[in-house]
């Protein structure tokens, strides 16, 4: 696996071990994190609560039968109609005679005697956006240290990013904030479960101001704080990676967002993947830890190609205040 490109959480729905081996290798190659649901009647409780997924990965004969793969495949669909499904097939059936449940919900289709169409596939409906390294490795970089700022004396771990096709939101509160540039229009999407972070929120008040007894922290400054960290995190990425370019014209078409709270949902008007990453703070005095989670969603908006990073020397990290001297 390439430890600096991002990966992606493919659910596999296949009960067949002949085939086992040859997919193992080919996720470790192409990058990819394969969650085995063996049981298919635990379809609906994994869906719920795997929410950084990049596609779905089917076989025809899952379940025992074509009939009980396309009842999963339905599920799906009408479950998280946002992830691509990819069907393998046994060879026992021509595509053309399976049950259009199960032809409708799959984007593609391979044979796993010859993995070229699975890895096409991949390509086309997983890892659809090449992220540049430079970027990945920045916002890690940028996002770390803000964090790491922000809550002091806490230890700031993160996931691998990964690509991800989901539209569930993450936690109760989240900010939004737009990124404009040459190369990429879209969004920077920061999301929190609200009593972890309230929880850090005191911790950290505590620990900078001992025996005054600080009121305990409400909605407002979790919102306050998360703001500060978006805001932050922005400015960052702004300086870094779209310095003096000018953004685009301001008549650019623009498309809604789209947020249904009671299904966990937000919907940015694009197919495209959104590059995600996880971080964890956590205190070892106290116990107390959190996640964020962090996704950037190009959907007005990409152009790798054009994409550059601001190289500062040291002399403009200091005075920018990125560095300290000793």
């Amino acid at each position: 696996m390439n430890t600096s490109k991002p990966v992606s959480k493919v659910l596999v729905l296949d009960d067949c071990p002949a085939h086992a081996q040859a997919l193992k290798l080919f996720f470790d190659e192409h990058n990819l994190i394969a969650l085995k649901v063996r049981d298919s009647n635990r379809l609906g409780s994994v869906l719920a609560t795997n929410i950084d997924l990049g596609g779905v990965l089917l076989a025809d004969n899952y379940g025992g039968s074509v009939e009980q793969a396309a009842t999963s495949a339905a599920r799906i669909n009408a479950l998280r109609p946002e992830l691509p499904v990819i069907l393998r097939s046994s060879g026992h059936a021509p595509l053309e005679r399976l049950p259009k449940p199960l032809t409708n919900a799959v984007c593609a289709h391979f044979n796993a005697a010859d993995l070229t169409a699975l890895r096409e596939a991949v390509d086309q409906y997983i890892f659809s956006l090449d992220f540049p390294n430079a970027l990945v490795r920045g916002i890690a970089e940028i996002t770390q240290a803000r964090l790491a700022a922000l809550f002091d004396g806490v230890t700031v771990q993160r996931d691998t990013p990964s690509i991800v096709r989901d539209r569930i939101i993450f936690g109760e509160v989240f900010s939004l904030i737009p990124l404009e540039g040459n190369w990429c229009r879209g969004y920077m999407l920061m999301q929190a479960e609200e009593e972890p972070l309230l929880g850090m929120i005191d911790r950290d008040r505590a620990a900078r101001e001992p025996g005054m007894g600080a009121e305990q922290p409400g909605f407002r400054d979790l919102n306050d704080v998360l703001g500060e960290l978006t805001n932050l995190i922005w400015g960052a990425f702004k300086n870094r990676f779209l310095g003096q370019q000018n953004a685009r014209e301001a008549s650019q078409v623009q498309v809604p967002l789209l947020v249904n709270h009671k299904h966990r949902y937000i919907s940015f008007g694009s197919d495209n993947p959104q590059l995600r990453f996880q971080y964890r703070l956590s205190d070892a005095a106290s116990g107390q830890s959190v996640s964020i989670d962090q996704r950037f969603v190009f959907n007005l908006s990409w152009s790798p190609e054009d994409f550059s990073e601001n190289a500062m020397d040291v002399d403009d990290l200091v005075e920018s205040g990125e560095l300290d001297l000793f």
